[in-house]
């Protein structure tokens, strides 16, 4: 316990962390372990691993692009917030105004990795008969792309999940193609995503 105490404050130093909350909790961890209360030392780390989180969930909301395609990102909606009973940060921002709108969220420690991979690893599972889904890569990356077609209008509405090791990138187009949609990801700095959420 007292090396993982020291290996969060060196990271704590080297990343130059001045967030106020993970200060405190970093002293709480310290306090409580040295007099022997070990279930609040591991509370606080864990505070404090959720404040790290949220700091690099905000470093990837500056790399995220300003525009997709020809739809602007909704900046004033951006989100970044723990991940509600996991480890993790979720990562939230949406483009477009009217009925042209997209949603890119990255989630880490996401619940669907697993099945994705599993669909990724499995050539005769990826790809549906029909065309309503199948696999494709991204910038070097294989994900899952969904089309969904509205039976009223006839529009189609596409989402593309990118597992990248434990964090899933999801983009959510409405009335789009695939051609458009895998345009859009590949605008999305999927390889800088990657170094900052590992």
């Amino acid at each position: 316990m007292k090396n993982i105490i020291s290996a969060v404050f060196f990271l704590a130093l080297t990343v130059s962390l001045t967030a106020q909350d993970f200060d405190k909790n970093l002293a709480t961890a310290r306090s409580s372990y040295a007099g022997g209360n070990l279930e609040d030392a591991r509370f606080a780390m864990q505070q404090m691993m959720n404040d790290i989180d949220i700091i690099i969930g905000k470093e990837v909301v500056k790399i995220l692009p300003a525009k997709l395609e020809t739809q602007a990102a909704n900046t004033k909606n951006d989100n970044v917030s723990a991940n509600t009973g996991l480890a993790g940060v979720v990562i939230h921002r949406d483009y477009g105004t009217g009925e042209k709108t997209s949603s890119l969220d990255i989630m880490s420690n996401s619940p669907l990795i697993g099945s994705l991979n599993a669909i990724l690893s499995l050539p005769f599972v990826g790809n549906s008969g029909d065309g309503a889904q199948k696999v494709v890569k991204v910038q070097g990356y294989k994900g899952v792309l969904q089309k969904s077609v509205d039976p009223e209008t006839n529009k189609s509405d596409y989402t593309l999940q990118i597992p990248l090791n434990n964090t899933l990138l999801t983009l959510v187009v409405n009335d789009t193609n695939e051609g458009e949609i895998l345009k859009m990801a590949n605008q999305i700095p999927v390889s800088q995503i990657v170094k900052l959420v590992q």
